[in-house]
């Protein structure tokens, strides 16, 4: 990996591509550190205690919720807009009729997805202001403070998804994805600094830390395993003439991944977990309100169970969505393709379908597993005060894998490309 980095670094055009990354990523940072107009950080401080579903979407936007930057809605908005158009892909012909039609489509697509950010994001932000108004966290009180926190806001998501989609054009790697990547490796070396200082203080042992590390790693290993395991169904190609050409007769195979749905399920599980809390939090007073705030706080073990089958369900969800066995099916049958030992056709997808499933089992119960990880090293390690999140593992370990996957390809074809001149 690093040899390809090496080598990716001395040829212009992927230089190019790394410094563009480098310097979109930069413009990412210095934005997490411009405050919102009209914003009393030190009064919004308290809703990042230890343990907070707020400390995790902290994660997500790279530190910039906790001081209410104007990237403090990070691309979240953007991502659960994309969540949505690929769920009105399935209930919508027209939409799905789009996604079949090749760039074209995916193009219009693209277009109502950005116009559902910036919905999306126009509600987020205008839930934040609302809440911020009430709790007093406002320089100008009242509707013209919130409008200027809600306007602020949204064009600092709408300006994130312009930098993700200048990264994934015209850099390296998937650019929400690494933006989401940045934010949560930025979060390390303050993790360590507070780490450090528990440890002078004698809030934590050496010990404590050792098995914090060990942890780590145990989890990291896990994560690149299962983010890499993949059943490999083989395909077998019939032989065609076309003309005075034979075509087909080779053998490939289909690889269907453990993980399928990515970290997505856990995105859109801890958005809808953390919707009581956040009603809740607009009436503080109510009995119901505290009911709620009290039985699905995060970490209780009503909250931990709902957000654990949450990722489930929409593991399998998602899965179903992005897989579509009669599909590959109709795709196998209509290319001469087959999978030994079952016929074309209703076979085949009924074949696909049991192994996805039986795949996504294994899957979905990891992710889950992996996302209510700082729960159990809490309860391990007696660390209250480090956020380990297996979800912020799963995040940085698959877009670093994925990136190098696609310097990979790069340096591919370059090959490729230069032994065709010859």
């Amino acid at each position: 990996m690093l040899a390809n980095l090496g080598r990716a670094v001395k040829i212009e055009d992927l230089r190019a591509r790394i410094l563009f990354t480098l310097a979109m990523l930069l413009v990412f940072r210095l934005g997490v550190h411009v405050p919102t107009p009209g914003v009393i950080a030190e009064r919004v401080a308290p809703l990042f205690a230890t343990g907070s579903i707020f400390q995790l979407l902290d994660l997500f936007a790279g530190g910039a919720l906790a001081t209410v930057s104007v990237f403090a809605m990070s691309i979240t908005p953007y991502i659960n807009s994309s969540i949505i158009v690929q769920l009105l892909t399935v209930v919508i012909p027209r939409l799905e009729e789009l996604a079949k039609e090749g760039e074209e489509g995916r193009r219009k697509l693209t277009q109502l997805t950005r116009y559902g950010t910036v919905v999306m994001a126009l509600l987020q932000a205008g839930g934040i202001a609302f809440y911020l108004n009430r709790a007093g966290a406002l320089e100008w009180p009242g509707l013209p403070g919130m409008a200027v926190v809600a306007i602020t806001l949204t064009a600092g998501t709408v300006l994130l998804m312009w930098v993700g989609e200048q990264i994934t054009e015209k850099g390296i790697g998937n650019g929400i994805s690494l933006l989401i990547f940045a934010g949560i490796v930025s979060r390390l070396p303050h993790g360590l600094v507070t780490l450090a200082e528990m440890w002078r203080a004698g809030s934590v042992n050496l010990f404590q830390i050792l098995l914090l590390v060990v942890l780590g790693l145990v989890v990291i290993v896990a994560v690149v395993w299962v983010t890499e395991g993949q059943r490999r169904i083989p395909v077998q190609y019939a032989k065609r003439v076309v003309g005075r050409r034979i075509y087909g007769g080779q053998s490939t195979h289909i690889p269907i991944r453990v993980n399928q749905a990515g970290v997505i399920p856990v995105i859109f599980a801890a958005s809808l977990v953390g919707l009581p809390l956040t009603v809740a939090g607009f009436f503080p007073r109510a009995g119901w309100a505290q009911f709620l705030a009290r039985w699905f706080d995060w970490g209780t073990p009503l909250n931990t169970a709902v957000y654990f089958w949450l990722i489930v369900g929409f593991t399998f969800f998602y899965t179903a969505i992005t897989f579509n066995p009669q599909d590959i099916a109709d795709n196998l049958r209509k290319y001469g393709g087959y999978i030994p030992g079952l016929r074309p056709g209703r076979p085949t997808a009924e074949y696909l379908a049991r192994v996805v499933t039986r795949i996504t089992v294994f899957g979905a119960l990891f992710l889950a597993l992996i996302s209510v990880l700082p729960l159990l090293v809490r309860g391990v390690t007696n660390i209250a005060s480090i956020y380990f999140g297996g979800t912020a593992l799963l995040i940085v370990v698959g877009v670093a894998l994925e990136t190098m996957k696609q310097i990979e390809a790069h340096l591919l074809m370059r090959q490729y490309q230069g032994f065709m001149k010859r």
